[in-house]
């Protein structure tokens, strides 16, 4: 079954990231979605859904927010790209502004490591024996740093000039939003002892 691209709502997805570097000067590259995986809410974004949204709206159409808030941009992107494995993006941080110094020491520290996706679904299909919905083409409008993407994939995985690498998936084991924000607590207080 496909659903209608003209009834559709804006949505917020958080998908797997891969931030791969956080520098001095605000700039980072990482992946904003993959294709292929299936993230906790059941959907799949497949290969080639963002190539209209691309070639209409460009990098510099894309907004840079944080935790999807339209008043909070936070920088802009540089390059958004699709490729074989996802769709790469490549942006700079603000960091004229309060909150984007804050979402960089985040960042750079590994407190903060997600990107989620804000689009409107134009054409989608419902398995109808797995309930997996197929992304097919979304009308992507922006990209968030967030706190918690929706697969436990979405984390930083190393952070230039940071003193050392940063665990690998420290939440992957443990499933849904409860679950991570323990075991985040947890992390923190660990981290926090041997300081």
């Amino acid at each position: 079954m496909d659903d209608a691209g003209a009834d559709a709502v804006r949505e917020r997805k958080f998908v797997p990231v891969a931030i791969e570097k956080v520098n001095a000067t605000g700039s980072f590259s990482g992946y904003a979605s993959l294709f292929g995986k299936i993230d906790l809410g059941r959907d799949v974004v497949e290969r080639g859904a963002f190539a209209a949204s691309l070639a209409k709206r460009g990098a510099a159409g894309i907004r840079m927010l944080f935790q999807h808030d339209p008043k909070e941009p936070i920088g802009f992107w540089e390059e958004v790209r699709e490729d074989e494995r996802g769709l790469f993006v490549r942006g700079r941080l603000a960091l004229g502004s309060a909150r984007a110094r804050d979402v960089h020491a985040l960042m750079r520290s590994g407190a903060l490591d997600g990107l989620s996706i804000g689009f409107r679904s134009v054409r989608a299909r419902r398995e109808a024996g797995s309930g997996i919905r197929r992304i097919r083409e979304a009308d992507l409008w922006e990209i968030s740093v967030v706190t918690f993407p929706m697969l436990p994939e979405a984390r930083v995985t190393q952070v230039k000039g940071a003193r050392q690498r940063l665990p690998q998936h420290p939440f992957q084991s443990q499933s849904g939003l409860a679950g991570t924000i323990r075991r985040a607590a947890r992390l923190f207080k660990q981290r926090n002892r041997h300081r």
